[in-house]
């Protein structure tokens, strides 16, 4: 006997507080910089022999966040970007003609549930991201400079 489970809204389970979505990025993400941390292979196709490659970004070379936090905040990013093309689609919902106004109601409810649940993604990404932070906190990895 055999049983399968469906969920309405698949975007919303978590595995350890982790979408399934970012623990695919985080996951290409790792296997991506595996290599080049083994000194396997670098961007130019030049193979190293040791240690870290050299950091030609000049944004990267202070940056000390995790790279959970640095997925949290592409994450974010993202969402907000959806988050602003929900908003333009809603605008457009509103703006146009319909036959009836249980149509236009239909489909402006339809993008605010949309909205509403980039909302309450943005709010999950925002927890997630302060709880690694106040992680990399206790670690050292941030410093306290106030006195």
């Amino acid at each position: 006997m055999s049983m399968t489970i469906g969920f309405s809204n698949p975007s919303a389970v978590t595995i350890g507080g982790k979408t399934p979505a970012m623990i695919a990025s985080l996951n290409e993400a790792t296997a991506e910089n595996s290599e080049q941390a083994l000194g396997q292979v670098e961007d130019d196709g030049k193979v190293r022999t040791g240690g870290a490659a050299p950091s030609e970004d000049k944004e990267d070379a202070g940056d000390t966040h995790s790279l959970v936090v640095k997925m949290l905040l592409k994450r974010m990013q993202e969402l907000q970007k959806q988050m602003q093309e929900q908003q333009q689609q809603l605008a457009a919902a509103q703006a146009a003609s319909y036959p009836t106004p249980e149509a236009k109601s239909t489909a402006v409810m339809a993008i605010q549930g949309q909205i509403s649940g980039t909302a309450a993604a943005i709010a999950q990404v925002a927890g997630d991201l302060v709880k690694e932070l106040a992680k990399e906190a206790g670690s050292g990895n941030l410093v306290n400079t106030s006195v």
